[in-house]
C-alpha cells in the first residue's frame, strides 16, 4: 500500500518552505525525489495540485483544499502517535505563525503573550504585524486577525471583540484650523487615511435629524498602512483620523485627542476576527491559541 501520509507529508513541506530543493534539505531528499512524489500525488489524484514557476510554488484551488486536508491528517496522526506513546492527553506544540492587524496586535495581542507562552512552552510563536489582508495559504499563516466585514470564503472565523469608531484630532489642530461642525466642512481639512484597498474609501455619517446614513470622500495628503502610523501623526497635529475606539481611547482620556462630529457619527462597529483555514479538527497549536483569545480579550 502506498504511504500516503508520507507523501502529504512530503506536500506540505514543500509548499511551507517554497520549493523543492528547500524541502528536499529539511527532509534530508533531493529535490528530484520531492518532485517526483508530489506528481504521485497529483497524478493519483488527476489534477494538478501546484503552479510551479522559477522562483516558488503556487496552490491550485485543487492543491489548497489537499493542503488544509493534509495538514489537518498530519496534525491528527502526531496527535494519535503522542497519545499512544505517552499515555497522555497530547500537548500543543509546534510552530504557530500568526498576522494581526498592528493596533491589534500592539494593544491586545502582545500583551498576552507571556501568559500564553506559561500556559504552552512547547508551542513556537510567530508573529506578523500587518493591516492589510493577507492569504493564509499562501504566506503559511495558520491564524490571522482580521478587522472588519469578513469576505466570502471558506476561512472560519470566530469573533474576538467588537467596538465603535470615532473622528479624533489633536487639540493643537482643532486650535490652528478649528473644529468641523458638519460632514462636508471635513472638506477644508486634512483627513488622515488607510493608503491599502478598504471595503469603503469613504467616511460613513449619520444624519441626526433624519436617522439617515450616508458616506463622503474626505481629502488628505497623508496616508499609512495601519492604525498606530494614523495614530501618531494624528497626534502630532497633521489632522483628522477615523478609528476603531480601542486604537484612541487612552488618547481621549489624556486629553491628547478629542473626537469629533459625534453628533453625526453612525455608531457603525469594527468587529474583530480570529481567522483560519476551517475543518472539523483543529491542529491542537490552533485551537489553544484561539481559544485564548476567546478568554482573555477583554472589550467591550
Amino acid at each position: 500500500m502506498d504511504n500516503r501520509a508520507g507523501e502529504m507529508a512530503v506536500f506540505v513541506a514543500a509548499v511551507e518552505n517554497g520549493g523543492f530543493s528547500a524541502a528536499g534539505r529539511k527532509l534530508g531528499m533531493s529535490p528530484s525525489a520531492i518532485s517526483k512524489l508530489v506528481m504521485r500525488t497529483e497524478d493519483r489524484l488527476g489534477t494538478p495540485l501546484l503552479v510551479r514557476s522559477t522562483r516558488n510554488l503556487q496552490l491550485t484551488p485543487e492543491g489548497a483544499l489537499y493542503m488544509e486536508s493534509a495538514r489537518r491528517i498530519l496534525a491528527q496522526i502526531e496527535d494519535a502517535e503522542r497519545l499512544i506513546s505517552t499515555g497522555k492527553t497530547a500537548v500543543p506544540r509546534g510552530k504557530l505563525r500568526v498576522s494581526t492587524t498592528v493596533a491589534f496586535g500592539e494593544r491586545c495581542l502582545l500583551p498576552l503573550v507571556p501568559k500564553f507562552l506559561e500556559l504552552y512552552p512547547k508551542i513556537e510563536l510567530d508573529i506578523s504585524l500587518i493591516d492589510s489582508v493577507i492569504d493564509l495559504i499562501d504566506e503559511r499563516t495558520d491564524i490571522a486577525v482580521r478587522s472588519g466585514p469578513l469576505r466570502n470564503s471558506s476561512l472560519m472565523a470566530r469573533k474576538l471583540m467588537e467596538g465603535g469608531r470615532v473622528i479624533v484630532a489633536s487639540p493643537a489642530y482643532l486650535e490652528a484650523h478649528g473644529t468641523p461642525q458638519t460632514p462636508a466642512a471635513l472638506h477644508n481639512h486634512n483627513c488622515l487615511q488607510f493608503n491599502f484597498r478598504r471595503s469603503m474609501d469613504e467616511w460613513p455619517f449619520r444624519d441626526p435629524a433624519t436617522g439617515n446614513t450616508f458616506s463622503l470622500p474626505v481629502p488628505g495628503t497623508v496616508f499609512a498602512n495601519n492604525g498606530i502610523i494614523l495614530n501618531q501623526l494624528c497626534r502630532k497635529d497633521l489632522g483628522l483620523v477615523r478609528l476603531g475606539r480601542f486604537h484612541v481611547e487612552d488618547d481621549i482620556k489624556a486629553g491628547r485627542l478629542v473626537p469629533v462630529l459625534e453628533n453625526y457619527n453612525p455608531d457603525d462597529k469594527e468587529i474583530i476576527h480570529a481567522v483560519y483555514v476551517g475543518h472539523e479538527h483543529l491542529a491542537l497549536r490552533i485551537r489553544a491559541f484561539i481559544d485564548f483569545l476567546v478568554d482573555n480579550i477583554k472589550y467591550p
